[in-house]
């Protein structure tokens, strides 16, 4: 995987764990906002994260303002927008909808640490992460309605379906804006910690974990888990069934039988050659 590129560049990324842990420090624009060079950049990222050579991913930031506040994503760049027609901006955020819908999708186990202010884009991108970490200096919110639009990169689609309707409707109809505490309560976030440094810490344990494992299966797990989400019952079996006999095809279910002692004891089999999987 080839992270040298400018579009990577803009993204901070840094291979760790033999080149199977991607970390995203991001440190763009004026605070981390989300505009036209950051979707190339999520774009390029997403497209090598489906090859399948990555195994993990850790997004997050250390990033100050002039005032020493942390900075994960202040919102979407809004003044890149000065000029555009109505057209120029619906068409912009199905954009955005697309890079997160396949950043989604990534055959990785994608984490999210939210060090500082998480406000609009801020708040649904973490929606892209498959586990999240916020340290107590976090801020989360939707001001989306107060500028005459609505969240439109999932905070309207995606978000009741992690915090609840109730709780997503206040956020999105008030503007309210929680911190570290409120979140982890609602389950936007899944842990909470006291400092950056922890935070970091834990994911990389869990990053750590996840390598181990069949990149094969973990990408019927994940893209299985997430095609059951609004199906019935009969739906939901079908595609447990689907996913399971896929990491049978895949060749690691063998691998698994032949190499259990192994496993159990710690070790990293060799895996068959990653084969994605596809729910549909």
């Amino acid at each position: 995987m080839d992270i040298s590129t400018q579009n990577f560049a803009i993204l901070n990324p840094t291979l760790i764990e033999n080149g199977q842990t991607l970390v995203l420090n991001f440190d763009h624009g004026k605070a981390n906002e989300m505009g036209s060079n950051t979707l190339r950049a999520w774009e390029s990222v997403t497209a090598a994260l489906h090859q399948g050579q990555i195994r993990s991913v850790i997004a997050t930031s250390e990033r100050l303002s002039r005032s020493g506040k942390p900075i994960f994503i202040a919102g979407a760049d809004v003044t890149e927008r000065t000029g555009w027609s109505n057209e120029d901006v619906k068409t912009h955020v199905r954009w955005q909808r697309s890079v997160l819908t396949a950043l989604r999708q990534a055959p990785v186990f994608f984490c999210g640490l939210a060090h500082g202010v998480a406000l609009g884009w801020g708040t649904e991108f973490l929606l892209c992460c498959d586990y999240r970490i916020a340290t107590k200096t976090a801020r989360f919110g939707l001001p989306e309605t107060s500028l005459g639009i609505l969240p439109g990169a999932g905070g309207t689609s995606e978000l009741w379906m992690e915090i609840g309707v109730a709780h997503a409707m206040r956020l999105g109809m008030t503007g309210e804006q929680i911190g570290s505490a409120e979140a982890l309560r609602i389950g936007l976030v899944q842990e909470e910690t006291e400092t950056y440094g922890e935070g970091y810490e834990r994911l990389l344990t869990l990053c750590q974990l996840a390598n181990r494992r069949s990149p094969s299966a973990l990408s019927a797990f994940k893209k299985g888990l997430l095609a059951t989400r609004g199906q019935n019952s009969e739906s939901r079996q079908h595609i447990e069934a689907t996913a399971y006999e896929h990491c049978v095809d895949a060749g690691d279910a063998a691998v698994g039988r032949a190499h259990f002692k192994e496993i159990i004891g710690g070790q990293t089999p060799p895996w068959s050659p990653f084969k994605d999987f596809s729910a549909q």
